[in-house]
């Protein structure tokens, strides 16, 4: 699916305009998913990582890689993440699995100057809120040069191993962070995984990729805003022009 075949969102949506949102630079809290956001989706850690996953799921059952692949989208698609199928159906350690899968080259990624320089001008806390690990989300964060900005993770331990979108995992992130939905912004490359937040009374921005997964739900008019260069759009938003 070519990108102008997306759901149309505006930049700025009629959802916008219809409710109490946070104006941007005035947030408390601005919470960031990891992977596919923070840094752009063609770098494809995810392609390393959905590698990993295969063959751990066919060393772990004892299935070819073909039979494996096939059951982790089928638990992905049905649990929300291939790990709590694993988890729920066959009793698997979910830790020797995250650090299985979470072991990628990370040198593919660039360190990104200018996604340092707009975190650094953007007013309020930053909390990253992610289906991976703290472990993992720590290396991306060093790599692309901005951990210092980050003073708090709350990952998918930390959320018992249930993923997003699943409404509860957001009220324990609130909750353990105080966060105030109100005076918040969550930044999301999937666009279903903004629905919970909208409806906790957060401002939404989806990151778009390109990809027909990030896409799910992007027509539901939960999104206030659409960004498709992050760095550039947070500089702005920085500077007062958003």
């Amino acid at each position: 699916m070519a990108m102008d075949e997306f759901p149309t969102v505006p930049e700025t949506s009629p959802a916008t305009r219809s409710c109490g949102i946070v104006p941007l630079r005035d947030a408390e809290t601005w919470i960031f998913d990891l992977d596919n956001t923070l840094y752009p989706a063609r770098v494809d850690l995810f392609g390393q990582i959905d590698e990993r996953m295969r063959a751990f799921i066919a060393r772990f059952l004892g299935l070819d890689l073909d039979a494996a692949y096939a059951l982790q989208k089928q638990y992905f698609n049905h649990y929300g993440t291939s790990m709590r199928g694993l988890m729920d159906r066959h009793g698997m350690d979910p830790s020797a699995f995250l650090a299985h899968v979470h072991d990628v080259d990370l040198s593919v990624l660039d360190p990104s100057p200018l996604l340092e320089e707009a975190l650094a001008a953007l007013p309020g806390r930053k909390v990253v809120f992610t289906n991976a690990s703290v472990a993992h989300a720590e290396r991306v964060l060093g790599r692309l040069g901005v951990k210092h900005h980050f003073a708090e993770i709350f990952d998918i331990v930390a959320a018992d191993y249930r993923p997003k979108p699943e409404p509860e995992i957001y009220r324990l992130m609130i909750d353990r962070h105080a966060v105030e939905p109100s005076r918040s912004v969550m930044v999301e490359d999937m666009a279903r995984n903004l629905a919970p937040a909208a409806a906790l009374g957060m401002t939404t921005v989806w990151v778009r990729t390109g990809s027909d997964w990030g896409a799910m739900g992007a027509d539901a008019g939960h999104i206030h805003h659409v960004v498709d260069d992050l760095p550039e759009w947070l500089a702005e938003v920085a500077a007062g022009v958003r």
